[in-house]
C-alpha cells in the first residue's frame, strides 16, 4: 500500500514547458534542514494557470497531505488565492503554507495571505523544512508571517537531481550559478539584495555536469548578473562550448549585465554555433535621467557597443528588453530610445509596460509623478504624470502587435518595409495604431490574416509600391511553411512548395531559428533589392 505523502510542494505555472526551481530547492533541503525523513514524506505537483482549480484541488487532496506549501508568484497569484479558497473551506485541518516573492511583501494586505496559516518571506530553503517539521513533530509554530532564513549558500543543498527525466526531456531546465544582484533598479525586486552571492563553482559545475550526462540539452540561467564574475562566467560557457560538437541540439539561456562585455568572454561567444546561445540583454531605458531616477546604472555607450558586437560578431541570439512607464520617460524620450536600440538590430525588443512589483522602491515616486497601476495583477501601469491612459493603452497594444509581428520572427523582409526609412517607433505605433481600429482585437490573428492586414496597411496607408510589399510578404509567408493561402497571395501561392529536405535538421527553437535563417533565404538578395526600390519610392 502507498503511503499517502504528509507535504506536498506545489506551484501553478504560466505553461507546461516551465518548471518550478524554487519548489525543487525546498525538496533537495527537506532531510538537510528539517531532519532525516522529511524528503520522503514530501512530494511534488505542477500544475498550469489554465487549469480549474476545483481540479488542482481535487488532486492535491486525493494525495491526503497534512501539509501543502504553495509557491506565489504574480502570474499565478490569482488562480493561487482561489486554489487556497477552495482547501481552507473543504479541509481546514491541512495547513497551507505560502512561500514566493508575490507574498513576501506587503503581506497584510493581500486576501491569500489572510486564507492561509503561515506565510515564509524570502528565502525558504531553510525556513519552509523547519516549519515542516514543527507542523508534523512540534512544537507548533507561533508565528503566522516568518522571516525566511538566509544562509550562507555552501549550507544549502542543489536541487538538479530533484529534476526528472521527463522534466530533462520535455522542459526548461532553470539552473543558478549565483543568487542576488548587486543593483538597485528601483523597478526589480533584486533592487533589495545587498550583493549577488555565487555557489560554489566546482559544486555547481558538477551538478551541471550530472544533469548533462542524464540527458539535459536545455539550460536557463536565473542569474540576474550572468557576466559580473567573469571567471565564473568564463568557466561556465567554456563548459558548454566543449560539449557543442558531440550534443549538437544544446541549448543555454543567460542574461547579461549589458555594458560588461570583456574580450576573455567575447572570445568564447564568438565560437558557438547559431542557435546555441541566447542572451537577455536589460537594456530598460536609454534615458539617462530616467536611469538616475530609477538607481539604474548604465553605461550607454558601452552597452551600444556591446550589443553591437553581439549582433554583428556573434551568432547569439539576442533579446534586449525595455520598459515602458517609468518615471519621467515622456512617449518621445521612449521612442528615440527604441529607434536607438533598434538601429543596434537584436533579433527581438522585449518591450514590456512597467509592472509595481510588491516591495519594490519605485513605489517611492508614486506621489511626484502621479503613477496610477492597476490594483489587479499583475499591477501594470495605467498612467502617470507624462503619459495618460490613452496613450498607455496604445503602448500596451504596440508591444502585443510587436510581439505578434516583429518578435515572432515571421516577418523579416516585411518589417523592414514597416520600419523605415525614418523612426521605426513612430511608423509601427502608426500601424498598431492603424490595425486596432480596423479589427478591434490584440489577439487571436491567424498568420494568413496578420499578412493580408500588413499587405493592407504598407500599400494603402503608406502608399508603398504594391509588387514590392507583395514579393516581401511572399518571401516572408513561404518560409514561415504556413500552407494556408493569404488573399493578397493567392494568385502567387502555387501548389509546388519548398518542402523541408528529408532528414533535415530542425533548429533547437522554432522561433531563435526564423530569426537566425530569415537572411539566409536562396533569393534573398531579390527580396532586398525590392525593399530599397519600395523604400526609395515612399
Amino acid at each position: 500500500m502507498v503511503r499517502s505523502p504528509a507535504i506536498i510542494v506545489a506551484t501553478l505555472n504560466a505553461k507546461y514547458i516551465h518548471t518550478s526551481l524554487g519548489l525543487r530547492c525546498l525538496l533537495a533541503n527537506m532531510d538537510l534542514h528539517g531532519g532525516a525523513g522529511l524528503r520522503a514524506q514530501t512530494v511534488l505537483r505542477e500544475f498550469v494557470i489554465q487549469q480549474k482549480p476545483t481540479q488542482i484541488v481535487e488532486e492535491l487532496l486525493a494525495l491526503e497531505p497534512k501539509v501543502i506549501g504553495l509557491g506565489v508568484y504574480i502570474w499565478n497569484v490569482a488562480e493561487t488565492t482561489q486554489v487556497v479558497r477552495l482547501l481552507k473551506a473543504l479541509r481546514p485541518d491541512v495547513k497551507i503554507v505560502l512561500g514566493g516573492p508575490e507574498v513576501s511583501f506587503e503581506v497584510d494586505q493581500q486576501e491569500i495571505c489572510r486564507l492561509a496559516d503561515h506565510v515564509i518571506t524570502g528565502w525558504g530553503d531553510v525556513s519552509f523544512p523547519k516549519l515542516c517539521r514543527a507542523l508534523l513533530d512540534g512544537p507548533k509554530p507561533l508565528m503566522k508571517v516568518i522571516a525566511g532564513e538566509q544562509p550562507p549558500l555552501a549550507e544549502l543543498a542543489m536541487p538538479y537531481a530533484e529534476y526528472t527525466a521527463e522534466d530533462l526531456a520535455k522542459r526548461l531546465l532553470y539552473v543558478e550559478a549565483s543568487r542576488g544582484c548587486p543593483f538597485k533598479c528601483e523597478f526589480c525586486l533584486s533592487s533589495l539584495d545587498k550583493t549577488a552571492w555565487a555557489f560554489d563553482l566546482e559544486v555547481f559545475m558538477a551538478e551541471v555536469e550530472a544533469l548533462y550526462q542524464r540527458g539535459a540539452r536545455n539550460f536557463k540561467f536565473v542569474d540576474r548578473t550572468f557576466n559580473l564574475k567573469i571567471d565564473n562566467s568564463v568557466r561556465i560557457l567554456q563548459f558548454f562550448l566543449d560539449r557543442m560538437a558531440r550534443s549538437p541540439d544544446l541549448f543555454v539561456h543567460f542574461e547579461v549585465v549589458p555594458d560588461s562585455l570583456p574580450d576573455r568572454l567575447k572570445v568564447l561567444i564568438a565560437q558557438f554555433p547559431a542557435g546555441a546561445l541566447q542572451f537577455e540583454v536589460g537594456i530598460q531605458s536609454f534615458n539617462p535621467e530616467v536611469q538616475q531616477r530609477v538607481s539604474r546604472r548604465q553605461d550607454n555607450l558601452k552597452t551600444a557597443e556591446n550589443l553591437r558586437w553581439l549582433v554583428r560578431e556573434s551568432r547569439a541570439h539576442v533579446h534586449a528588453d525595455l520598459i515602458f512607464g517609468l518615471p519621467g520617460e515622456t512617449l518621445e524620450s521612449f521612442a528615440d530610445g527604441f529607434d536607438r536600440l533598434h538601429a543596434l538590430a537584436p533579433h527581438e525588443i522585449q518591450f514590456g509596460v512597467l509592472k509595481r512589483l510588491r516591495g519594490t522602491p519605485i513605489t517611492r515616486h508614486t506621489a511626484a509623478f502621479a503613477m496610477v497601476y492597476d490594483p489587479q495583477t499583475p499591477y501594470t501601469i495605467l498612467q502617470n504624470a507624462t503619459v495618460d491612459f490613452a496613450a498607455m493603452q496604445r503602448i500596451k497594444r504596440f508591444a502585443r502587435y510587436w510581439e505578434l509581428v516583429a518578435n515572432s520572427g515571421r516577418f523579416a523582409a516585411s518589417l523592414k518595409l514597416l520600419l523605415a526609412p525614418g523612426s521605426a517607433f513612430h511608423h509601427f505605433l502608426a500601424f498598431s495604431d492603424w490595425l486596432w481600429q480596423s479589427t478591434g482585437k490584440t489577439h487571436e490573428f491567424a498568420l494568413e490574416k496578420l499578412v493580408d492586414l500588413l499587405h493592407a496597411h504598407l500599400t494603402a496607408v503608406r502608399g508603398l509600391p504594391a509588387p514590392a510589399v507583395r514579393s516581401a510578404l511572399l518571401a516572408d509567408y513561404l518560409a514561415s511553411g504556413a500552407r494556408a493561402r493569404p488573399a493578397c497571395l493567392a494568385d502567387l501561392l502555387t501548389t509546388a512548395r519548398n518542402p523541408e529536405p528529408a532528414g533535415a535538421a530542425r533548429p533547437r527553437a522554432e522561433r531563435q531559428g526564423r530569426h537566425v535563417n530569415q537572411l539566409a533565404q536562396p533569393d534573398a538578395s531579390a527580396h532586398r533589392d525590392a525593399i530599397h526600390k519600395a523604400a526609395a519610392a515612399a
